[in-house]
């Protein structure tokens, strides 16, 4: 590969960063503006009624997942993909009308997830060497 290719790959790589981190305080940004919202509209709903906790927990789960998609913008790591699948199948799953089939869905999902950090993740490599020391 000559340097006018090794240049290019290197701005290119550059610019795509560039934009990632563009996008990332984009999201940061939809995700102030969205938490002070929901802050007055939280004040102003009635307490005394279920659907009001279940609101407060979707505004918040909402609100993490969009700071989990920045630090995975960020971060290129599997485990932010995978904390933010997490927090994606959370929010499905408390909503408060989920019909059976959902709720065996999302432990599947849960499961799935679990099994993909275990084996996709340097943490579940550094528990796998940990175990094989134990048994030499």
């Amino acid at each position: 590969m000559n340097t006018t290719h090794r240049v290019i790959d290197v701005l290119w790589k550059q610019s795509i960063i560039g934009l990632e981190k563009f996008v990332a305080l984009a999201v940061v940004g939809g995700v102030v503006v969205y938490a002070l919202n929901s802050l007055f509209v939280m004040v102003s709903m009635d307490w005394t009624l279920t659907m009001t906790y279940y609101e407060l927990i979707n505004r918040a789960l909402a609100i993490i997942i969009g700071l989990e998609l920045v630090r995975m913008l960020i971060s290129h790591s599997i485990a932010a993909v995978l904390e933010l699948l997490a927090f994606v199948i959370a929010r499905k799953m408390l909503k408060p009308d989920l019909q059976s089939l959902d709720i065996m869905a999302g432990v599947l999902a849960f499961v799935a997830l679990m099994a993909a950090r275990h084996f996709f993740t340097e943490s579940g490599f550094l528990e796998r060497d940990r175990q094989d020391k134990k048994v030499a």
